[in-house]
Order: C-alpha cells, then sequence, then structure tokens
C-alpha cells in the first residue's frame, strides 16, 4: 500500500520551514476541527490525516527519516505508535486552542496521553484516555531493512563491513558478516538493532538486504561460475591449451580438444561458489568462443578454398 504524503496532506512544499508548516496545519486543523464538523466522518478522517501530518513534519529528527525513506518507506518503517510518540497534543491544544484533550484521546485513543508502566518491573503501560486508563502490552518493534551492496568475490568468499543506518535517535554503526556463498537479495539478520518496542517491548531487527554487484569478467549462476574465453579458428580445429583465470586470483590450465564448437561450456569441477551454509562448492565453467578471422590473405584466402574444395 502506498505511503501517505504528508507534504500533499499539508499543502506545503518539501523545502516548507517550520513556520510555513505549523501555518498549514493550524489552517487545516480549524477548517476540519470536529466541533465545526459534527457527524461528519469523512472530516474527522481528514482532520486524524492533518495531525499525524504535522506529527511527523514538526518533529525534526522524524521528517529527516520521512525525507528519506519516502512516503511508503516511512509507513512500512514506523508505526502509528511511532509517529505519534513524543507529540504533545496538550501542547497542541494550548497552542492552537483545539478544544479539550477529551477529543483528542477519542479520536486518536489516546496516543498523545501520557504513559506510566504497570507489572514488575515496568513490563508495559497504562495509556491516558477517555475511557480510563488501558493496560497496554508489550510489543516487539518495527524491524528496520537496509541495503548492502557487495562485489562478487565478497559475495563468493565472505567478508566483514562495516553499515551505518539510522535508528531516529542517529546514525549507529554495526559490523555484518557476510558468509560466503551469499546471493543477491538474501537478507541478513541482526537482533535488537530496529526499531525501539512500543509499551517497553523489545527492539525490533535490522535486516540487511544484500546486492550483489555485477563481475566484468565472471559471471554468476547458482552455485556455479562462469567466464568466455576466446581461441582461434585453428585452435578450434587441432586443439590446444589455454590458461583460465579463477575469482580468487589463481590460474588453471584447460586442455580444449580438436574439434571443440564455440559457444562449448568446459567444467572445471570445484572452482565455483561455496554453498551458502553448506559444504562444498560448485563448479567453474568456460564458455569457449571461436574467434574468426575478420581478414584473410591471399594465401590464407587459397588455403581455405583448397579446404572447401574438400568438403571441409
Amino acid at each position: 500500500m502506498a505511503g501517505k504524503d504528508y507534504y500533499k496532506i499539508l499543502g506545503v512544499n518539501k523545502n516548507a520551514s517550520k513556520e510555513e508548516i505549523k501555518k498549514a496545519y493550524r489552517k487545516l486543523a480549524m477548517k476540519y476541527h470536529p466541533d465545526q464538523n459534527k457527524g461528519e466522518k469523512a472530516a474527522e478522517e481528514r482532520f486524524k490525516e492533518v495531525n499525524e501530518a504535522y506529527a511527523v513534519l514538526s518533529d525534526e529528527e522524524k521528517r529527516k527519516q520521512y525525507d528519506m525513506f519516502g512516503a511508503e518507506g516511512f509507513q512500512q518503517r514506523f508505526s502509528q505508535e511511532d509517529i505519534f510518540r513524543n507529540f504533545d497534543f496538550g501542547q497542541v491544544f494550548r497552542e492552537f486552542g483545539f478544544g479539550s484533550e477529551d477529543l483528542f484521546g477519542r479520536i486518536f485513543g489516546g496516543m498523545g496521553g501520557g504513559r506510566r508502566p504497570f507489572g514488575r518491573g515496568g513490563g508495559g503501560f497504562y495509556s491516558g484516555g477517555p475511557f480510563g486508563r488501558t493496560a497496554q502490552q508489550p510489543q516487539k518493534g518495527a524491524d528496520l531493512v537496509m541495503d548492502m551492496q557487495v562485489s562478487l568475490k565478497e559475495a563468493v568468499f565472505g567478508v566483514s563491513k562495516i553499515a551505518g543506518f539510522n535508528r531516529g535517535t542517529g546514525v549507529e554503526r554495526v559490523t555484518v558478516k557476510v558468509p560466503p556463498g551469499i546471493s543477491s537479495g538474501k537478507k541478513l539478520r541482526i537482533a535488537g538493532k530496529g526499531q525501539e518496542g512500543p509499551w517497553g517491548g523489545p527492539a525490533g531487527d535490522l535486516l540487511i538486504k544484500i546486492l550483489v554487484a555485477p563481475h566484468p569478467v565472471f559471471e554468476r549462476s547458482g552455485d556455479n561460475l562462469i567466464i568466455t574465453r576466446e581461441i582461434s579458428l585453428t585452435q578450434a580445429v587441432l586443439g590446444t591449451q589455454i590458461e583460465v583465470p579463477t575469482l580468487d586470483e589463481k590460474t588453471l590450465s584447460l586442455k580444449v580438444p580438436p574439434g571443440t564448437q564455440s559457444h562449448t561450456q568446459m567444467r572445471i569441477k570445484g572452482h565455483g561458489v561455496p554453498h551458502f551454509n553448506k559444504t562444498g562448492r560448485g563448479d567453474l565453467y568456460v564458455k569457449i568462443m571461436v574467434r574468426l578471422p575478420k581478414s584473410l590473405t591471399p594465401e590464407q584466402e587459397e588455403l581455405f578454398k583448397q579446404l572447401a574444395d574438400q568438403g571441409f
């Protein structure tokens, strides 16, 4: 589902100042205030949207996160509880004169009200609201997802990399151990590095999505590697011995038998990608391409004519 465009909701551009955002919010909040639109559900929903947009764009850190992840990415990472956390409705009442706090409690379920822990060790919170105190059970925080690009060599043989990410409280850095054999699109989970859990619950996790960059020489196919090597027409006909580089910077010798056709793939066992979380490795396939001459000398042309006469 597409995320909400908070700038569009408030009718301001992305470079709007705090004062411009506050002015736009006040105008719309007054327009759609339930006291001005008795019993109109559409106006109440619009009022909620306007307040949600203001709760994000009036907060410097939340706005930065919203701009960073975009509307859809922000909605995936931040719950309603996250959005209204530290948003003081009481201050809004006093500053803009929007009526009683009960109104906000009724519409938003007390999200902006005070909280205090319940149970031994503060394992939850009581949330204030128009219906009295409600015990809120601890919930796990939302997971964060970030991309990490690695080279083909790093994906094949493994690597440790430092990743910086933002949990909303500033940039944090973690060491990510990329295991050998990982493929593009796989996600690595780092526990407890996601969003803080509502009502005193545990933090979510950080999911690192691995993106493997293309290699100029090697191509990956599952747990196999493919490399293309050219040979001449005479080498294809008579056979030859060629050198083949490997991803770990070794050089192997490969015998190409006489009569090898172009696009033939020859296997070198055990020089491919390590099986992910298993023992053993895939294979290296050498794709043979026969290079035809672009021009011939008169002598060469005569030789080819003789071969053609013999049905070659």
